[in-house]
């Protein structure tokens, strides 16, 4: 596991229980990867599902482009072991595939005029956007009820961007998150289980603007330059509507080493690792989460009104 500190379970986080529901591999290392890190390394149970095997994923390696699903369709095999890597370096040892690995097909994705990804008109039956969300729900419920979550962090409704399997991942969580409480439902599938809180991964839009401004004004500025920091993407949230804020200044490391595990779909030589080393990897320690279900205490937070613990009066 990349750490750049020791750490030793906390009383706090020891003995919590953290899931994940993300729809395709490197989802979960670009949007949590410090938190994921830093919650292990206290003591803190952390599982991933992730939903689908990333089929349709763009690769950014020319020699694996064999790999992709118009050619020999065997890219979920190798984002498969780019997963498993990612997972040893944020030290995550229970990562599953919805379903099972294959259980579900990555829907890929169009570009929308709005901007937003949309559904590509060519998805397949087989594709997660088009799974029966009961049938994909239950074997959520299933996980939901072994592993007893404290917390459970997905998507917002738009999956942040519109993707389709983010979306639908959205849905899988919350409908499984309702069907696991409830004590009648498929006793067959473990005893009930009511997941106190659910969040939502998000950005940070007055620190998005103050990154885009400085990142524009430095030689790192590339596409950044064309971003109007006044019009920014859907999962930037203004800071009153955003809830926790996760600062794993220790775990960066940790972070950007699952980041670069994925080597077909996230470019270390692009603009957000240049936008890293521009502004310091401050840019990747601090993970924004919004409070879909559940409460948290507001006496005694920080004057910018976010927690800094999922768990916090658990």
């Amino acid at each position: 596991m990349t750490q750049s500190a020791t750490y030793l379970p906390t009383e706090a986080a020891a003995g919590r229980r953290l899931l994940l529901v993300h729809a395709h591999p490197d989802d979960e290392s670009i949007a949590n990867g410090a938190t994921m890190a830093k919650y292990v390394a206290e003591g803190a149970d952390v599982t991933l599902v992730t939903c689908t095997g990333g089929e349709m994923g763009e690769i950014l390696v020319p020699e694996l482009e064999h790999l992709a699903a118009h050619r020999d369709d065997r890219l979920a095999e190798h984002r498969r072991t780019e997963l498993a890597d990612a997972m040893v370096h944020l030290g995550v040892t229970d990562h599953r595939y919805l379903g099972g690995f294959g259980r579900f097909r990555d829907s890929g994705m169009a570009w929308g005029e709005d901007g937003n990804a949309t559904v590509d008109p060519n998805t397949g039956p087989d594709a997660f956007w088009n799974a029966d969300l009961l049938t994909a729900s239950n074997y959520l419920v299933e996980i939901i009820r072994e592993i007893r979550p404290h917390a459970l962090i997905t998507y917002d409704e738009f999956g942040n961007y519109g993707h389709p399997d983010h979306i639908q991942a959205h849905r899988v969580a919350h409908y499984a998150s309702d069907l696991a409480a409830i004590r009648t439902y498929r006793p067959d599938l473990g005893s009930a289980w009511d997941v106190p809180r659910i969040f939502w991964t998000a950005m940070s839009a007055q620190r998005f603007r103050t990154g885009l401004r400085q990142l524009a004004e430095s030689e790192h500025g590339g596409d950044f330059d064309q971003m109007d920091p006044e019009s920014l993407p859907a999962f930037a949230k203004e800071d009153d509507e955003l809830d926790v804020v996760i600062d794993a200044d220790d775990f960066v490391e940790a972070k950007l080493a699952a980041m670069k595990a994925h080597v077909t779909q996230i470019d270390v030589d692009g603009p957000f690792f240049a936008l890293s080393n521009n502004l310091g990897n401050k840019v990747w320690a601090e993970e924004f989460y919004r409070l879909a279900k559940g409460t948290l205490p507001h006496d005694g937070l920080p004057h910018d009104g976010m927690a800094r613990d999922l768990f916090i009066g658990l």
